[in-house]
C-alpha cells in the first residue's frame, strides 16, 4: 500500500474590516497555495499556486480584504533583478504583483497594511520597487509592527484564531475546523488531496491600483 502524502500545513489571516480571510496552504512538497475565505458563508476560492516559500507570518491583508501583502523566497530568479526573495502586493487570492520590492535574502521582509492603501514594509524604504512593478496607488512608509501568529487557543492545533464573528477556528491535519462553545468541532474545509494547479492570474487581479 502506498503511503498517503502529508497533509498541508495551514495558516490564516483575517481582514480587519471585512468578512474575508486568506488561507495559506503549504504542501504538497515545496508548493504553496493561496485561498480566499468568505467567512460568513464559508465559501473558499482557490487562487495562486507557487513553488517556493511563502512566509505567512510576514504577510497581511488590507482592512477591506481586497489586497494581499506577502513575502516570498524563490531561488530560481536569484540571478535576475527579482533576486531570490521579495515583498509584493497583489489582489487576493492571487500573487500577480501590483507592487514588488526585490530583496535577495530572508532577513526581515514582508510588512503590514496601515490602511487599505498605506503599507509599512518590514525593511523600511531601504529597497526600491522593481521597475516593472511600481506600486501606483499605494503609499509606502516605514514603521514598527508585529508579525502574525496563532492565538494558541486550541491544544495541538497548527494555528488557531477568532474570525470576524468571534468563532474559534483552528487548523490541523490539512483541515480548517470550527470549535463551538460546547466544544463540538465542525470541519469547514478539507484541503487534503489538493494538487498543484498553477495558472495565470485572471485579468481582474492584474488591474492596476491606480490608472
Amino acid at each position: 500500500m502506498s503511503t498517503p502524502p502529508p497533509s498541508p500545513r495551514l495558516f490564516v489571516i483575517f481582514a480587519r474590516e471585512a468578512h474575508v480571510a486568506a488561507i495559506f496552504a503549504r504542501g504538497p512538497s515545496n508548493w504553496f497555495h493561496v485561498i480566499r475565505w468568505d467567512t460568513p458563508n464559508d465559501v473558499f476560492e482557490s487562487g495562486a499556486w507557487m513553488r517556493g516559500r511563502l512566509y505567512p507570518q510576514r504577510c497581511d491583508l488590507s482592512p477591506d480584504g481586497e489586497l494581499l501583502l506577502y513575502f516570498v523566497l524563490q531561488a530560481r530568479p536569484w540571478r535576475t533583478d527579482y533576486k531570490s526573495s521579495w515583498t509584493a502586493v497583489s489582489r487576493l487570492p492571487w500573487l500577480h504583483a501590483l507592487g514588488l520590492w526585490p530583496q535577495g535574502h530572508t532577513w526581515g521582509g514582508g510588512g503590514y497594511f496601515i490602511t487599505n492603501r498605506i503599507i509599512s514594509l518590514e525593511n523600511g524604504l531601504s529597497y526600491k520597487a522593481h521597475p516593472e512593478h511600481i506600486p501606483l496607488g499605494l503609499e509606502v512608509i516605514s514603521s514598527g509592527g508585529e508579525r502574525k501568529s496563532s492565538s494558541n487557543e486550541v491544544a495541538g492545533a497548527e494555528w488557531s484564531g477568532r474570525d470576524q464573528n468571534n468563532r474559534l477556528v483552528f487548523t490541523a491535519n490539512g483541515k480548517l475546523h470550527w470549535q463551538r462553545e460546547d466544544q463540538t468541532v465542525q470541519v469547514l474545509a478539507d484541503f487534503n488531496g489538493n494538487k498543484p494547479a498553477p495558472c495565470e492570474a485572471p485579468q481582474w487581479a492584474k488591474r492596476p491600483l491606480a490608472d
